[in-house]
């Protein structure tokens, strides 16, 4: 079974994504992926270097069809 959760930002603008998968990393379970939809790409860089900062894990980033995948993991 995956542990995983998609939240679907497209169409919104930074912060916005960003701040939905703060609101969703505080809900998660420790080792729960999260990838976050965002068609502002901005996303691809601002969710990593927050990720980063906070010590998650960054799974990935790939853009398909102008929408960027973000994959995240709560690591504790």
């Amino acid at each position: 079974m995956s542990n995983r959760r998609t939240i679907d930002a497209r169409g919104s603008f930074c912060p916005g994504p960003l701040m939905e998968l703060i609101a969703a990393m505080k809900m998660a379970e420790v080792g729960e992926e999260i990838e976050i939809l965002s068609t502002d790409k901005g996303s691809a860089s601002e969710i990593p270097e927050w990720i980063h900062k906070v010590k998650h894990e960054h799974v990935g980033t790939e853009e398909k069809e102008g929408v960027w995948h973000v994959l995240v993991k709560k690591t504790h």
